[in-house]
């Protein structure tokens, strides 16, 4: 039935089975329903064409004036019950449609209900999964850069301690700050006291 089903995520799938189920029997439904519109319609026209033929033949075949109006008025009766009887049949039609479509539709409604919730929840599902994966992904780069900054210190303090006289790192070692920079944290009084 699907080209690709290997692609076609189950609950999206599910979700589509159910839509294309409702439209087809909706759509099954307006078909009879028209279809019967239209066969109402022929048995209309056709009952209206034999009566006004039968009218036109009795008005023909009449001697006198008076009789073929006679004639004309007697068919005019019988053709406006005929179309008032329709009148009925289309609005009981009307009726019978309107049901059909009801039925049709809290047939389906619960089956589209279900397979939309589901998808909605595995597309919250995947969601939550990419968002977390996509939060994960940063931290890997940072992991990589940390652990290049810790080997530095790492062959830097190597260094020091291997080669004293390295004039790159002050004596005493890395981290070290005496040197004739560094201030003696007892002589250095606070500002004001």
């Amino acid at each position: 039935m699907y080209p690709y089903p290997q692609s076609v995520n189950p609950a999206v799938r599910s979700h589509l089975d159910a839509q294309i189920a409702f439209l087809n029997e909706l759509s099954q439904t307006m078909s009879r329903s028209l279809q019967q519109v239209f066969q109402l319609n022929m048995q209309i026209g056709q009952t209206l064409i034999e009566e006004a033929s039968g009218t036109a033949q009795r008005m023909l075949t009449t001697e006198r004036p008076d009789d073929a109006l006679a004639a004309a008025s007697s068919g005019a009766q019988p053709a406006t019950d005929k179309l008032r009887a329709y009148k009925q049949q289309l609005a009981q039609l009307a009726a019978t449609t309107q049901v059909d479509l009801a039925r049709v539709t809290e047939q389906h409604a619960q089956q589209a209900s279900r397979t939309a919730r589901a998808l909605a929840d595995e597309v919250a599902r995947t969601t939550a999964e990419d968002t977390e994966k996509n939060l994960r992904q940063p931290e890997e780069p940072r992991q990589d850069a940390r652990a290049a900054f810790k080997q530095d210190a790492q062959r830097g303090a190597e260094a020091a301690a291997g080669k004293p006289g390295d004039p790159s790192v002050p004596a005493g070692g890395p981290g070290n700050m005496k040197g004739p920079n560094a201030q003696d944290s007892k002589n250095v009084q606070a500002p004001g006291r």
